[in-house]
């Protein structure tokens, strides 16, 4: 059984990615390198959550996003998982954004899922906070995924 993998909003952002600057360039790079040679080791899911943000959004590539995450199968938003995400907001785990990032892991942990890939290092793939989360998570009684980037996942850093 492979690996399952939730794909949070900035995975199919950053693969289309059109802003110049080295750091969007290396992500765009990095995100196109693991979806096109790695992927396909692992099982990969995302949620209704990710389709609503991406459509909501008013980029260039919104279209070209939505429709490299169409097949995906997606996980919905259960009344377990708003409860989850409370408590992640109750105990600051989260910004208080119910939509954003403490849904994205409320999901991914939910539903089982062993990784959470994501290029938000400010919320959900930094270190600093992953203790707190698997606290938190022990105390609900659900996994925690390993939260990371592509460039993580791939384990791969020779892109150009």
């Amino acid at each position: 059984m492979k690996p399952r993998v939730y794909i949070e909003t900035t995975i199919p952002s950053f693969y289309f990615e059109t802003r110049p600057t080295p750091e969007m360039v290396a992500r765009r790079q990095w995100t196109r390198h693991w979806w096109d040679s790695a992927a396909a080791a692992y099982d990969l899911v995302t949620s209704s959550a990710v389709i609503d943000e991406l459509a909501r959004g008013a980029f260039p590539s919104r279209d070209k996003a939505l429709s490299l995450v169409a097949s995906l199968p997606r996980f919905e938003v259960e009344p377990a998982v708003v409860e989850i995400v409370q408590v992640y907001i109750e105990h600051h785990l989260m910004p208080r954004d119910p939509l954003g990032d403490a849904l994205h892991l409320a999901l991914a942990s939910f539903n089982r899922c062993d990784f959470l890939l994501t290029w938000n290092c400010e919320h959900l793939a930094n270190a600093n906070k992953f203790g707190h989360i698997l606290r938190i998570n022990s105390l609900l009684r659900v996994p925690t995924p390993a939260m990371v980037t592509p460039l993580e996942l791939g384990g791969d850093t020779d892109v150009h």
